[in-house]
């Protein structure tokens, strides 16, 4: 007899994941009757039976879960019963959008074994996927994540597909992506002159890698540009046509034992690359790593195939084995897989815009019907460390809720000019978006308007207020005042540096008073000067600066960002050898760039991290030209790599102290720096020096002002053999370690950090006005 009912709401990562069937299918095996629907906040269920059942149920709804949920909040309350007949699932409810964006999976293994399994009715079928893997974020148009609300409402279920997506005993029951040959998205070839080819597609497609030509594949997010990654004259080719002389490539390989002849890569590395977002990971590359990868570093990106359609060019590219057994054996077929883009410009998404806009570029195009309705580039992951921290957050991963320290007002933050993301709040929820790109872009620019009214739009916010940047400047600064203006909400600004530590402390929740070391490229202070290297104290919505680096001129403004010898001229001009300028660098601006240094004409100063390391680079011969922005640092940590994986820490001791002016201590390393030789080794020892005085700094500032928690937070950060070395020495002084792990450390996480100040700052002003409210009751 039904004596007890529950009322269960559930919020997070719950649609487009399975949970319904799972929710259906458990309360089947334990005879309850009920309900479970999608609704705006999540799944809601509604179970009865004897409650000995309704507690076990309760408990294995969290431990059997589907793998790709992400259960945020569960809630369970007493309910009278309605004494149901059966257990079903009934149609999506409306109301206050609370759930978080399902991102696109990786293809799970069973569909994996069907994609190959000759007998199956999806053999060889490029679009294959289940209620596990597959299509989410790149193909949602609305929320509640329902077939009719993707790109896949164009495809109409044949009956086969149909009663596997109506049978709750089906792998693919409620399978919004769902489809067959029969009823599904199909492939075409267009060849380099826009023309339709009637052959093979994917025998098209593979004829010209192995001819050593360029394709563009379309995947889930956007177009990848492909080549055969073991072809120097073909990674050469798409250098020279893509106008990337330098900047790495990943390369994908079937499975990590075909990845393993490039780089090393231990059990972690391998878990990683084979998880559900199925990130490029850069891992330490070896010897035989392929010419024109990755030029000049010590490790290499790597992936595995993450769509239906990598597998089965590699299954083309293998020569077409039969079965599975191949799937699990190692192949020499590697892949070089980059944006399918011009660089700098944003990823495209529609089959007719790839076409025109990479003529010249790829020489031949295969694309299929199911439109991507949102664009979203490779997630990135650091795999040099244990933490393995995110470079870049996109396919995969965004845009995943962050639960924040505080609610506040619906607030859109339209982060920095550079990495630019955004992000959207509804009470202590964040959405961040995917990586957009660098404002200097029109393209970039106008992805940053869409992706505002996309979200806006899916996630059902109407912003309350805005957020931006302290520079004026900067495209997302006048976009956000126009976006205030329009709206009539309210516009705040917040000061780069104190937002990159923000954005550690709302992934981390971290509502107490911090010591932040922001090091970075370039943001503007308060007062007009460019910091980028700061100590500061941070608050809630508030901070104060307790030291930065010594300040560095920058010859040339701007140029100097680009120009790392620009950096290392104005060194050897502080430390009294401008004489030695024009015989180290033989660049034509040479001489008017020691003319600049000597009368201080167009030579800003800035206390920025970056620079210093671009400087270094430049002193120690690594890199004197930028190709791409951070070339030189990543130059000089790649260089710092190599030494100490062969010879261990140098053994110099040159003492930094920032707690000092800091610039004659500096001046010493600098001057050794620049009196040395061997490239690796001043690369070593500068970042040994370095990580001991910035150390020392943060452990004395600490005392004075009484914090143990520090937040280490920039760009800069990326270079894991600092973030690292900082955190091991602050640890081992005893203090509490935070770095960014849920959003990249660069200014990808800034959006997240303006969002968190400007809940500050509301909580504050909320409070305020409570206080004068309770004054004024009390007079």
């Amino acid at each position: 007899m039904i004596n007890s009912a529950i009322s269960i709401r559930i919020s997070g990562q719950v649609q487009g994941v399975g949970f319904r069937p799972f929710v259906y299918n458990l309360a089947r095996r334990l005879g309850l009757n009920g309900t479970v629907a999608n609704s705006a906040a999540g799944v809601e269920i509604f179970a009865e039976g004897p409650a000995s059942d309704l507690l076990l149920f309760r408990q294995l709804l969290e431990q059997e879960q589907p793998p790709m949920s992400l259960i945020d909040a569960l809630t369970a309350e007493p309910s009278e019963p309605q004494h149901f007949c059966d257990f079903s699932i009934v149609s999506s409810r409306q109301g206050d959008l609370q759930l978080g964006v399902t991102p696109d999976a990786a293809v799970c293994p069973d569909c994996l074994h069907e994609l190959f399994a000759a007998g199956d009715r999806r053999y060889l079928y490029p679009f294959i996927n289940c209620t596990n893997c597959g299509p989410r974020y790149s193909i949602i148009r609305a929320l509640p994540y329902d077939r009719h609300q993707t790109s896949m409402s164009e495809f109409a279920l044949c009956s086969a597909c149909n009663a596997e997506y109506s049978d709750p005993a089906d792998r693919r029951f409620h399978a919004q992506p769902n489809a067959c040959s029969a009823c599904g998205p199909r492939l075409s070839f267009v060849d380099g002159a826009g023309e339709l080819q009637q052959d093979d597609p994917l025998t098209a497609a593979v004829d010209l890698i192995q001819q050593g030509m360029i394709v563009a594949v379309k995947g889930i997010g956007g177009f990848h540009l492909v080549c055969d990654a073991r072809n120097p004259a073909a990674v050469a080719r798409l250098r020279q046509r893509k106008h990337r002389p330098v900047k790495p490539f990943a390369v994908m390989g079937l499975n990590p034992q075909s990845l393993a002849s490039m780089v090393s890569l231990n059990a972690a590395r391998q878990q990683r690359l084979q998880s559900q977002d199925a990130p490029v990971l850069l891992c330490p590359s070896r010897d035989n790593l392929p010419e024109g990868i990755a030029p000049g570093l010590a490790w290499c990106g790597v992936m595995l195939p993450h769509t239906p359609l990598h597998y089965l060019l590699l299954h083309r590219l293998c020569g077409s084995p039969a079965g599975t057994d191949w799937l699990s054996q190692s192949q020499s077929p590697l892949l070089v897989m980059t944006s399918g883009n011009r660089s700098g410009n944003p990823l495209v998404t529609d089959n007719d815009q790839i076409v025109t806009q990479l003529q010249g570029i790829a020489d031949g195009f295969l694309l299929h019907n199911r439109d991507i309705r949102i664009r979203c580039d490779d997630s990135v992951v650091n795999g040099l460390s244990d933490q393995m921290p995110l470079i870049r957050r996109g396919r995969g991963l965004a845009p995943q809720m962050i639960r924040l320290p505080q609610s506040g007002p619906a607030t859109l933050a339209v982060g920095a000019f550079f990495k630019n993301t955004l992000c959207l709040t509804q009470g202590n929820r964040a959405y961040v978006s995917q990586y957009i790109g660098d404002l200097d872009n029109p393209d970039c620019c106008q992805s940053l308007a869409e992706m505002t009214g996309h979200l806006s739009a899916l996630l059902g916010i109407k912003p309350e207020q805005v957020v931006c940047d302290q520079h004026p400047d900067f495209y997302s600064s006048r976009f956000a005042r126009d976006y205030a203006l329009q709206n009539d909400i309210p516009l705040h600004t917040v000061q780069h540096h104190h937002a990159h530590i923000a954005s550690v402390m709302a992934e981390q929740g971290i509502s107490e008073a911090v010591l932040g070391l922001a090091l970075d490229g370039l943001g503007l202070g308060p007062d007009q000067q460019l910091w980028g290297g700061e100590l500061l104290r941070v608050e809630g919505h508030q901070y104060d600066r307790l030291g930065h680096l010594p300040p560095l001129a920058l010859p040339g403004g701007d140029r100097a960002a680009s120009e790392p010898w620009r950096s290392a001229a104005a060194v050897l001009h502080s430390l009294g050898r401008s004489d030695e300028i024009l015989a180290r660098f033989t660049q034509p601006a040479a001489i008017t760039v020691k003319q600049m240094l000597e009368q201080d004409f167009n030579c800003p100063q800035t206390s920025s991290a970056g620079r210093l390391f671009d400087a270094v680079a430049s002193l120690s011969g690594i890199c004197h030209i930028n190709s791409f922005e951070a070339d030189a640092a990543m130059q000089l940590e790649a260089s710092a790599y190599r030494y100490l994986q062969r010879f261990g820490r140098p053994n110099q001791d040159l003492l930094i102290d920032f707690n000092e002016s800091g610039q004659p201590m500096l001046n010493r390393l600098l001057h050794c720096i620049a009196d040395i030789d061997d490239p690796e080794l001043a690369a070593a020892l500068f970042h040994h020096q370095l990580i001991d005085g910035l150390s020392r700094w943060v452990i004395d500032q600490s005392q004075i002002v009484n914090l143990n928690r520090v937040v280490l937070a920039g760009g800069c950060f990326l270079n894991q053999i600092l973030l690292q070395g900082i955190t091991e020495k602050l640890q081992q002084a005893g203090m509490t370690v935070y770095s960014a792990s849920k959003l990249p450390c660069n200014d990808a996480g800034i959006s997240l950090g303006q969002a968190q100040i400007a809940h500050c700052l509301a909580l504050q002003n909320n409070n305020d006005q409570q206080s004068v409210k309770g004054l004024s009751q009390c007079v």
